[in-house]
């Protein structure tokens, strides 16, 4: 799915260097490196402050916890997701609210929000999903007629940019209260280990989550909130600081692939491309495409059974799942459908014509044999 160790080898000649000066510094913990790559982040974003998490799940219960949330409190978020969004939700005593997502984009449904909205609703989490931004400007004017907070989480589309109705161009995870971003190995911009980060433009929250993100502390051991211990490696950010600058490159290596599996895949009966939205670019963390007819476990196996992985992101909803099915308020018809369709092809750096024509030809071999 993922070829790691091509981009690696790719890169090595300028990450064994940045890994040496760390361990010839010896400052493994909140060394220079995790400040700059946190300046170079806030750079390349255009966000005003990023601070530097363990993960992406910490990102997110770091972000909730700076907002003085009560228990019972509620917060939005796509029941087409990865469990961690609602993960830090529950874990916070909050309740998670599901929304629907659209069939196209498989963003939060936007149409939807309005209505889920009550008296004790203080945040809407839009997922970025597979790699574009959700209907922000939407979902910020909701925000603000009700007065809720906006975390985004944009693990999965780092360097995608969102253009509103003005013109302004805004980059994921900058244009909410506060944008949460994992760099899990896999990821778009992913270190060699667990990483996160946190980012905002307000001087008040950063100063907040900065101190929640380290035991509370507004200076040593002098603890002024509830914190945790969430830090990202300084051999972690040194490899990041580098993986960073080839960022925009690598994004457009998985447009260029993305772009070619659409062009051999879009007449193909049964098989549904990914649709780009108006409003935001696609940076293809997942390259997921529909297939209909009920096809796609069949075909899933057949590619498997020629070396091919495939991925279904996500196979069980939320609302199905045993921790968070007390949570279902209603029924997420699209988000059923998708659970049973959606199927990710291989999405990496490294791909070329020879890799994807081995996929392409097999896929299409698979989808004529189940037509049969």
């Amino acid at each position: 799915m993922v070829d790691l160790q091509g981009l690696h080898k790719r890169l090595e000649h300028k990450i064994k260097p940045a890994i040496n000066d760390v361990l010839e510094k010896g400052q493994f913990i909140n060394g220079p490196e995790v400040q700059t790559f946190a300046i170079n982040l806030a750079k390349f974003c255009g966000v005003s402050h990023v601070i530097p998490c363990a993960n992406g799940t910490d990102a997110l219960q770091i972000a909730l916890m700076a907002l003085d949330l009560q228990p019972g409190d509620e917060v939005i978020i796509p029941v087409h997701t990865y469990v961690a969004t609602a993960e830090v939700i529950a874990l916070l005593r909050l309740t998670p609210v599901f929304v629907d997502v659209c069939a196209s984009t498989f963003n939060i449904d936007v149409t939807k929000l309005q209505v889920c909205i009550s008296e004790k609703t203080k945040v809407i989490v839009p997922v970025h999903l597979y790699g574009q931004c959700a209907d922000m400007e939407t979902i910020l004017n909701i925000a603000k007629k009700n007065n809720l907070f906006v975390i985004e989480d944009t693990a999965q589309a780092i360097g995608a940019e969102y253009t509103f109705s003005n013109g302004t161009k805004k980059k994921a995870g900058t244009m909410g209260d506060i944008g949460c971003t994992s760099f899990f190995p896999s990821k778009n911009l992913g270190c060699m280990g667990d990483g996160g980060a946190i980012m905002t433009n307000s001087d008040v929250l950063a100063n907040k989550i900065n101190m929640i993100a380290n035991h509370g502390q507004s200076k040593k051991y002098q603890h002024d909130l509830v914190g945790c211990n969430s830090r990202l490696d300084t051999l972690q950010a040194a490899i990041l600081k580098v993986k960073l600058l080839e960022l925009e490159d690598c994004n457009q290596r998985r447009k260029t692939a993305a772009a070619y599996y659409s062009q051999k895949l879009k007449k193909i009966e049964g098989i549904e491309t990914p649709i780009e939205s108006s409003f935001s670019s696609h940076v293809y963390h997942q390259y997921t495409i529909k297939i209909a007819n009920g096809w796609r476990d069949v075909i899933k196996n057949q590619l498997a059974d020629y070396g091919i992985p495939t991925m279904i992101y996500y196979p069980i909803p939320l609302h199905h799942q045993k921790a968070y099915s007390h949570h279902a308020l209603g029924k997420y018809p699209v988000t059923e459908s998708l659970s049973n369709q959606v199927l990710s092809l291989p999405m990496h750096t490294e791909m070329n014509s020879e890799i994807q024509d081995y996929i392409l030809n097999t896929l299409i071999k698979s989808i004529n044999l189940v037509k049969r």
